[in-house]
């Protein structure tokens, strides 16, 4: 009867029973909530939020069902870009600061703690490396001193890392390291060679975090080859990637050329952003079905620079008569302003007469503006067209259903694209300040 009475007292408190991640933001000022998530390979799984207290502290509380792994912190929007991932192994509570500019500090948790430790270890190692190779230095007795050491750190952090989550992260770290004395430029090149030898991109505790992001993004974009352009070496460090993860789960390319792909693009990197995707990526679209991304890839390429244009067709007033035409086959202009706006859009209220006084002040034949207008009725831009009457104006209905708009990819109005006479695409301005900067470096 004790023994029972005993366990029905114990076991709500061991289901209770909890962890905590306490934290420091600073400067306090910047940070206002803090969201936590667990990290599985495919997803992010929402697990709480807390505000960040006046002097930047916050705290989490785990109880006994959240399970070991990698968790995200999140401090801001955009959150793919404002986080940084702890190892929570169900044993103990985690105490960390965080400031913007020197990134996350633990001073408790044995596991978080054991993997700074070691990346700070190998880090200095590195800089010692570096030191040795810019001073042309020629002791080669002191440069294998520097490689015994590094072989020693990484054997030591394995060891003290064994039955840990850190150790996936210790192992795929693990640098080259040559057996002999190598000179600057046979080392740089064995590195290159060898910088994915440790990585298992099978790995779920890896595939969890953004190690493999952050290793591909540092050879992509860290990685040079020499007499080879900007372009050409992001391909060739492409292919070395793609060709290292080639036994990884097909949903993990997807998430990380994904990434690279978004990252291209941002860059305006449109001929890397395609390469990416017609090599790559299109046929894991395919493999999985997934229809959003094989159309936002093929989107993407369509409204590339140097692409022709999506047709579409318009009326225009020829020998006093209104005649339907096709785009491609319009021939009144060298230079072709596809404007995408809306009558109740009040941005473009605004910038749709700058225009016109704008495209007034080049000279005739030179630039011809066909204005797209997203709209759900006809009255209002009726209206408002008569004031227009150099453009060639042509009516998107269904406003963000048109089909044209979609052709386009418009997301806002308004929306710019420059074409040549045969149609191709030669800028896309952001703005209207941006398209009057493009027609003035011609």
């Amino acid at each position: 009867m004790n023994r029972l009475f005993f366990l029905t007292v114990l076991l709500p408190s061991i289901l209770i029973a909890q962890h905590t991640i306490n934290g420091k933001f600073s400067p306090a000022k910047d940070y206002n909530v803090a969201l936590l998530y667990k990290v599985t390979p495919t997803l992010s799984e929402y697990i709480t939020n807390t505000e960040v207290a006046a002097d930047g502290s916050f705290q989490f509380k785990l109880d006994a069902s959240a399970t070991k792994g990698m968790y995200r912190v999140v401090y801001a929007v955009p959150q793919e870009d404002y986080n940084f991932d702890i190892i929570y192994n169900g044993k103990e509570d985690i105490d960390l600061t965080f400031n913007s500019e020197t990134g996350v500090t633990f001073q408790n948790s044995i596991e978080n703690k054991l993997l700074a430790s070691y990346t700070n270890s190998m880090s200095m190692i590195t800089q010692s490396l570096g030191n040795y190779f810019r001073q042309q230095n020629e002791d080669t007795l002191a440069l294998k001193t520097i490689f015994k050491t590094q072989a020693e750190t990484q054997s030591s952090f394995e060891s003290a890392g064994k039955n840990t989550i850190a150790l996936s992260f210790i192992k795929a770290n693990k640098p080259y390291i040559p057996k002999k004395f190598e000179d600057v430029n046979t080392y740089v090149d064995s590195l290159k060679a060898h910088y994915f030898d440790f990585v298992d991109f099978n790995n779920k505790t890896l595939q969890s975090s953004s190690f493999l992001e952050e290793r591909m993004l540092n050879y992509v974009f860290g990685m040079s080859f020499k007499s080879v352009d900007e372009i050409t070496s992001y391909k060739k460090n492409i292919d070395v990637f793609c060709e290292a993860m080639k036994n990884a789960p097909i949903k993990v390319k997807r998430i990380l050329l994904v990434d690279l792909w978004q990252q291209m693009a941002d860059l305006n990197h449109e001929n890397v952003a395609n390469y990416i995707a017609e090599t790559y990526l299109m046929d894991i679209a395919v493999s999985l079905n997934d229809q959003e991304l094989l159309h936002g890839l093929i989107l993407f390429k369509n409204l590339s620079i140097g692409s022709v244009a999506p047709d579409f067709s318009l009326e225009i007033v020829k020998d006093k008569k209104t005649v339907t035409k096709k785009l491609s086959k319009l021939d009144v202009a060298e230079r072709y302003v596809i404007l995408f706006w809306s009558s109740t859009c009040s941005h473009c209220l605004d910038e749709v007469p700058q225009l016109q006084t704008y495209i007034q002040s080049k000279e005739k034949g030179r630039v011809k503006v066909v204005a797209v207008a997203l709209e759900e009725d006809t009255v209002k831009w009726k209206n408002l067209i008569s004031g227009y009457p150099e453009f060639i104006h042509v009516y998107g209905a269904g406003k963000w259903e048109n089909e044209i708009g979609n052709d386009y990819g418009v997301t806002a109005t308004p929306t710019y694209f420059v074409l040549d006479k045969d149609k191709h695409i030669v800028s896309k301005p952001e703005s209207f300040e941006d398209l009057k900067l493009y027609f003035e470096k011609e």
